[in-house]
């Protein structure tokens, strides 16, 4: 029983580190190929197809976050003399957290999970091994497009939900708790800077890319038949959104750590 377990527990370190060097492969092909003539046309494609049509569940999700951390904090700063931090402390805990990371896990849940979808289709379909015969790299054409689109798209969607999220908050302080409109919006040029903003976009970055490259790694790798591609569009939304979760609390140990 005992050797059982610890036979369970090595299948799944080596599982994760063979995981872990086929993304770092992946990676390493994916930059090579960013030496040749970027397909614009292609970029482009996928940045209205992956970030124009998330605008909405992006729009939702930060304006409903804003409205709920306002409820929850405005009456407990009233309460303590402090309404005048309410504007900065929504604007930094926003663009420093939530807004890069909400975005980030929505994004994960759909465009990566339409990436993987997408590309395990083509690959269970053999169109993947059709570009392979026609001397077309997979990694060039599909990989490289996606991943810059991603890591374009992700932070504009980021800004844009920042906006909605500072909006709900505003909207709940100023008609909800009573707070002046003046107050809010002094707070968050008291307390808010440029740097509360830049730092997300720098994590929104980073997220963009992993979003892209796991997608695109997990449908290269499919399993054959429509149970693999439903297979692998799972594991695409949970390994981003693990690894979302773990580089945030990275990248904010460099950003903001003092």
């Amino acid at each position: 029983m005992i050797i059982k377990f610890f036979e369970l527990i090595g299948e799944f370190v080596i599982k994760m580190l063979s995981d872990f060097g086929s993304v770092i492969l992946i990676y390493v092909d994916t930059f090579k190929q960013l030496r040749h003539k970027p397909r614009f046309r292609h970029i482009i494609a996928q940045m209205s197809h992956l970030g124009v049509d998330s605008l909405t569940i992006v729009s939702l999700t930060l304006l409903f976050t804003g409205v709920v951390f306002t409820l929850q904090t405005a009456h407990e700063l009233i309460r303590f003399g402090a309404q005048s931090t309410i504007g900065g402390l929504i604007a930094i805990a926003i663009g420093r957290e939530l807004g890069p990371v909400l975005v980030a896990v929505v994004c994960a849940g759909r465009v990566g999970a339409a990436i993987t979808a997408e590309i395990s289709t083509m690959k269970v379909t053999e169109q993947i091994d059709a570009l392979r015969v026609m001397a077309v790299s997979p990694v060039d054409y599909l990989i490289v497009p996606r991943m810059i689109a991603c890591m374009i798209v992700v932070p504009l969607l980021t800004v844009f939900g920042d906006l909605i999220g500072v909006f709900g908050g505003y909207v709940v302080a100023v008609y909800y708790s009573g707070i002046s409109s003046y107050l809010f919006t002094n707070s968050i040029h008291v307390f808010a800077n440029i740097y509360d903003l830049t730092g997300g976009l720098i994590k929104a970055i980073f997220f963009g890319n992993v979003i892209a490259v796991l997608g695109c790694y997990y449908g290269l790798n499919c399993p054959d038949g429509a149970e693999g591609v439903g297979k692998a569009t799972t594991k695409t939304v949970v390994a981003s959104i693990i690894v979302i979760f773990i580089l945030n609390a990275v990248l904010t140990f460099f950003i903001y750590g003092d």
